[in-house]
């Protein structure tokens, strides 16, 4: 990870046949593109990919969460069940539909808690919302009990985790739907770009008309089509998905090599008395682009993460005091500060998020360091981080 390591000439062959052709939009202009769709044609290696039955690109991994509810229906006022160790596109996603997001502590998977999960479900509860960060996954199996249970929606966020597998099936395509991202520093990226996946037909052509304004996409004259229904514009360009073919070709050398890379660092660091590590859900594989370890106490973690930094170790995360992506950093969420007015709904059902009690989460992430796995490095590059880690974290221990 990410993705834009191994950049080369299969990426600029495919972006050329869009640029000779002229057409950068992903829809029309049939004429002109010399047999060239490429949209189409990532869309449909991503799903056999991910094992799916539909896939639909879109422009972000946050607008493939936001497609994702609105396909299913989820709208103004109904609860979306979420992490507080994720990403901040997570709520913003939901909160755009005018749903309100839920956030519930995490355990030792760094992922949803299945017991608090439970405890937060009401009558307004429609959707579950597990992400998978730093590659691994939630306890899948547990939460698809519960919401087969309550009659709810399972949306699994593997925007981080792609390649990760759990139970035999590519993480994304265990739920009702999956939402990945391209981002630029994902494990294969468009540069920007996201995906949905489902095998519901019907959350497929809600999704295919939603994210493109409604156009229904019958016929062969989009002049023509029908609006069946409100939409946005969540659309992918033809050079973005240009870049996704090219990348999604080397997705398994990418694994192979983070896995590698990930097997060495975790095997010296196992020696080190005092060190844990993330626990994976039995059943599932993680995609091996983070290894996440625990020190034994805050104190600790912070005195390790100062010392790989300043030992030279780069691209590791203390994400307890991130602003991005722990609920400690989210004081606009808390503070509920938004540009335009927020809807009565949000207003009235959202927790008190300055006074919630995340005590449980806060054990896990103040202990939690998190090194990216590069698939740039060498093998001997590799051992001699591994080794810079360990000498580095002992110096505190």
């Amino acid at each position: 990870m990410p993705g834009f390591e191994v950049f080369g000439a299969e990426e600029r062959k495919q972006v050329n046949d869009v640029l000779e052709s002229g057409v950068l939009m992903r829809y029309g202009f049939d004429g002109m593109r010399n047999g060239h769709w490429k949209a189409k044609q990532f869309e449909t290696t991503f799903a056999q990919r991910m094992q799916s039955a539909h896939c639909q690109l879109v422009s972000s991994g946050t607008s493939a969460l936001t497609v994702a509810l609105a396909s299913a229906g989820v709208g103004a006022g109904d609860e979306v069940i979420m992490p507080t160790f994720t990403f901040v596109a997570s709520f913003e996603s939901i909160m755009m539909l005018g749903a309100v997001p839920v956030l519930v502590d995490i355990d030792d998977t760094l992922t949803l808690d299945p017991k608090a999960v439970e405890n937060a479900i009401t009558s307004k509860t429609k959707c579950i919302m597990p992400v998978h960060m730093c590659g691994s996954m939630a306890d899948l199996k547990v939460l698809k009990q519960i919401c087969d249970k309550h009659n709810l929606l399972l949306l699994e966020d593997a925007c981080q985790a792609i390649g990760g597998t759990f139970e035999g099936k590519p993480l994304g395509s265990y739920g009702d739907l999956g939402c990945f991202s391209f981002d630029f520093v994902k494990t294969i990226t468009c540069g920007e770009g996201g995906a949905v996946i489902t095998n519901s037909e019907k959350y497929a052509v809600n999704a295919d008309q939603y994210q493109d304004h409604g156009h229904d996409h019958v016929g062969s004259d989009r002049g023509a089509e029908t609006h069946p229904h409100l939409g946005y514009n969540f659309r992918i360009s033809e050079l973005n998905a240009a870049v996704g073919i090219a990348q999604l070709d080397k997705l398994d050398s990418i694994l192979a090599t983070q896995k590698r890379n990930y097997t060495i660092i975790r095997e010296v660091l196992e020696t080190i008395e005092g060190v844990t590590f993330r626990r994976v859900p039995e059943g599932g594989e993680e995609n091996y682009s983070f290894l996440n370890f625990f020190l034994p106490s805050e104190e600790l973690a912070t005195k390790a993460h100062k010392a790989l930094s300043e030992s030279g170790v780069e691209a590791c995360f203390y994400w307890y005091t991130n602003n991005w992506h722990y609920i400690n950093g989210w004081e606009h969420l808390r503070n509920l500060k938004s540009l335009a007015p927020l809807s009565s709904e949000i207003k009235n059902q959202i927790q008190d998020l300055n006074n919630t009690d995340f005590s449980k989460s806060d054990a896990w992430m103040s202990r939690t360091v998190s090194s990216l796995i590069k698939i740039g490095w060498t093998e001997a590059e590799v051992k001699k981080r591994a080794e810079a880690m360990k000498k580095a974290i002992l110096s505190v221990l």
